[in-house]
């Protein structure tokens, strides 16, 4: 008699156990699942963008060509938005300025002296305006990147400036994305 009540109360120490348990993996359940959500990280109301060519008022000619159509290929790839050509038909347009685009070393040969890798930083303002509303999205935004570079190993300025540009057009789709 003893044996079957020692069993009986084992039983319901496992039972009150096992419901313990249960409520409390069920209610990390539900708190874990109101974070997440399926919606657009961009704003809705916005179908198409006009890229601008962006200006370039750093030393070297030929990055901004680099940046604008890195954007534009960004643009395409990673948002629901379409690159309009006109801004008659686009409900935003993009548009920006090349601050700077200049080299520093990284590390030196400690023989020679000679640079062994270099690093080229880009910084650029970003302007983006709705232009149904008339609302300013990002008023001269400053965005900067870099890349690095060594010529040991055949690499030059214009190979880490493609490099830069690309993160540069990166980050700027990534800004693209609503506040949280």
């Amino acid at each position: 008699m003893k044996k079957q009540s020692f069993l009986n109360s084992e039983n319901n120490f496992f039972a009150k156990l096992l419901i313990t348990l249960a409520c409390i993996i069920f209610s990390l359940a539900l708190a874990g699942c109101g974070g997440y959500s399926n919606q657009s990280l961009y704003p809705q109301d916005i179908e198409s963008v006009c890229l601008q060519m962006f200006e370039n008022d750093s030393f070297r000619r030929g990055i901004e060509y680099e940046l604008s159509d890195a954007l534009a290929k960004r643009i395409e790839a990673q948002t629901p938005y379409k690159i309009i050509s006109s801004r008659d038909r686009a409900d935003t347009v993009i548009s920006g300025k090349l601050t700077n685009a200049d080299s520093s070393v990284l590390t030196l040969d400690r023989e020679t002296g000679r640079a062994i890798e270099k690093e080229v930083r880009l910084v650029a303002l970003v302007k983006w305006q709705n232009l149904k509303t008339g609302e300013l999205l990002m008023d001269n935004v400053p965005v900067t990147a870099s890349a690095s570079f060594s010529e040991w190993q055949n690499q030059g300025f214009d190979y880490a400036a493609s490099l830069a540009a690309n993160k540069l057009a990166q980050r700027i789709v990534e800004m693209m994305e609503k506040k949280w």
